[in-house]
Parts: structure tokens; sequence; C-alpha cells
């Protein structure tokens, strides 16, 4: 195959043909602008060549669509400097891509100091120097505007734990945004989902986002990149915030509904 000769190839040529088929499978890379979608090809490529994608059945990801799966984390830095871009995954070493969600046991103290334990159905995890562990039958439910995509998801833990080793929703900031600032907006969104689930509604986010501060985080990117007018109507100073952070604003390629 062509595709793979070029990704064997000692030069590493830019696969153009390759990326352009694997955006095409991916509404949300197919709403970038030329020049947006051909700098965000470049950085999964280059992306894709240092770091480790460890598939159950290599048959399964031809070229294109590991360009599309990678370009999905590397959309979140798209508008971040080359070396901010890579500083910012420097704690992914290796994707896992498993065929299904899994199962792990899971151990969690109470406020009475009680220890549960119990298993949890997970379509992805991350660990701090770990891999991204992610379901193949998640991924191919993302990369469309519905609120949902796994990808993102785990790559903002990753975001999340580049200045800790867990994820705790305070990732390293750019000096433009006041952490106070960041913790006000933040607290005020936690706060009213935790009042939406004490009076019985429904949350206007993933109610998954009420279980920790750092799901909080994580789920609030993944709205903000495939629901921005979900996040946006529920939480503006939450979206605005996050625009700066990842300077961007998806509203702007949103398409109509």
């Amino acid at each position: 195959m062509k595709w793979w000769n070029a990704w064997r190839g000692e030069r590493h040529p830019f696969p153009a043909e390759a990326w352009a088929e694997g955006q095409a499978r991916v509404p949300l890379l197919m709403a970038l602008p030329e020049d947006d979608a051909r700098r965000l090809g470049e950085r999964a490529w280059a992306f894709l060549r240092r770091k480790r994608l460890s598939l159950f059945d290599d048959e399964l990801f031809d070229l294109p669509a590991r360009l599309a799966l990678v370009a999905q984390a590397c959309l979140m830095t798209l508008y971040w400097s080359e070396s901010d871009a890579r500083e910012a995954f420097a704690n992914v070493h290796e994707i896992l891509v498993l065929p299904e969600a899994f199962r792990r046991k899971v151990e969690e103290m109470d406020e009475a100091g009680v220890v549960h334990e119990y298993e949890d159905e997970r379509v992805g995890e991350t660990w701090h120097q770990g891999p991204i562990v992610l379901a193949l039958s998640d991924i191919q439910q993302s990369g469309d505007w519905g609120g949902f995509n796994v990808v993102i998801h785990e790559f903002a833990h990753k975001l999340d734990m580049g200045n800790s080793l867990d994820a705790d929703g305070f990732p390293s900031l750019p000096r433009d945004i006041d952490p106070r600032d960041w913790h006000r907006v933040f607290t005020d969104v936690w706060n009213d989902l935790q009042g939406h689930l004490e009076r019985g509604e429904a949350t206007p986010i993933d109610d998954y986002a009420a279980t920790h501060p750092g799901e909080c985080f994580a789920v609030c990117c993944e709205t903000f990149f495939t629901a921005p007018d979900v996040l946006n109507a529920a939480y503006p100073e939450l979206y605005a915030l996050l625009a700066r952070y990842f300077r961007q604003e998806p509203l702007t390629r949103y398409p109509p509904h």
C-alpha cells in the first residue's frame, strides 16, 4: 500500500492523500479551514511517528484511520505553538486501542472512610506516565458534533496531568489566564452540576462531569469541541475561558442545525 510505504519511508513525507481521506471521515476535522486542516494533518503525522499506537488488529486501521484518530487529539493544541503543543502531550507515550469497553476493579473510599470495591466498565482510561487506553467501539462513535468524543476526553486528562500526578481539573495555564479565574469558573460549574443532581434535575452537560473535578474538566473539553453550542448556552463564561485556553472557538465552525 502506498500510504504504508510513505509511513515506512526514511524521510517520512507527509501523506497528503491519506490525510485527506482520514479527514473526510471525521466531521470535526472537515469543519476546519483549509490552511488549518493542512497544519493539523502535518502535526498529526508528526505525532503518529513520535508515539506508539498499539492496535489489537492492524488491519482495521489503515493510515487514514490512524491519522484521523490522533488528529482529534492534536486538534486540542492546534492553535498553540509547535513547542507548546509537543510539550502538552510529552507524557503520552502509547495509545492502546482495545476492541470493546473494558472492566476494571475499582477501590474508592467514601466520606466515612469506608473502602468500597466494584467493577467499572470503561470506554477509556489514562495514567500519568502510562498509556491512553481507548475502545474501538467508542472511537467509532467519536468525531462528530454529538457531544461525545472519547479521544478528546482521554487526552484532556493528559493535559490535566501535565503539572501533577493526577487529573484534578487544573492543568498548566498560559500566562494570560489567571488561576483564580480558572478556579472560580470551574467551581461555579461544579456547584451548578451538583445542584442539578441534588434537585433530581437533568444536568446541562453529561452528568459524568459531576463525579470528579478531573472528569469535569475532561467532559467540558469534550463538550467544548463537539457540542460548543450546548456548552456556550449552559455555561458561557466557561466556554469563553476554554476558548482562551485552547485559543480557538469551535462555535465559529459549528455546522448549522
